[in-house]
């Protein structure tokens, strides 16, 4: 473990940032935790200034550091200096941060939309339901009297042509022969299609 550097008292120059970065690129791990303090602080800096949330800014700082180290044989030396190398990783890893969560608010938000489209449909078909039967309502009235009695008899109270027939005193063939004249009237009145 490494002696942590005393005020006042010049520390031994040590390895370059740059020439860390190769050891890490072999595995050292001594020298990635050289590498860590060095640009541990800058990381955090400039991923917390994008995010601006200190728990993920922390969050995607780690994942940065271990891309550090996953990828340290990437850095070429003669492109730029490793700590620009390092911080231009970290602003990207947080831009991706934002982005991301920009995404799934934009998928939230039109999943909350699509969530509320039921309950546009559900008014749309209430009211549609409701024209319907005053249509149908104004319809029963052009029948007969006879023949209203008939379909409502037979089709709002579910009885049989016979039972109909019964209720009504008239014989069954009377009470089909108004059920049928008064559903094409009504069919004609609801403008349906056979």
């Amino acid at each position: 473990m490494r002696e942590p550097a005393r005020l006042g008292v010049p520390s031994a120059p040590g390895p370059s940032l740059e020439e860390q970065m190769g050891l890490v690129a072999r595995g050292d791990q001594e020298a990635f935790g050289a590498v860590y303090d060095a640009v541990c602080g800058p990381v955090l800096g400039l991923v917390r200034s994008v995010l601006r949330d200190p728990a993920q800014s922390e969050e995607v700082a780690q994942e940065v550091l271990v891309e550090v180290w996953r990828t340290a044989a990437a850095y070429r030396e003669n492109r730029g200096s490793a700590m620009n190398w390092v911080l231009t990783m970290a602003h990207r890893r947080a831009v991706d941060r934002v982005r991301s969560a920009q995404a799934a608010t934009d998928r939230e938000q039109r999943a909350a939309l699509l969530d509320r489209t039921p309950a546009f449909d559900e008014v749309a078909e209430q009211v549609e339901a409701r024209l319907e039967r005053e249509q149908v309502r104004r319809c029963m009235r052009s029948l007969t009297e006879l023949q209203r009695q008939s379909v409502s008899l037979a089709y709002y109270r579910g009885l049989t042509y016979r039972e109909v027939a019964e209720l009504l005193t008239v014989p069954l063939g009377t009470v089909k022969t108004r059920l049928r004249d008064g559903l094409i009237r009504l069919r004609d009145c609801l403008g349906v299609t056979a």
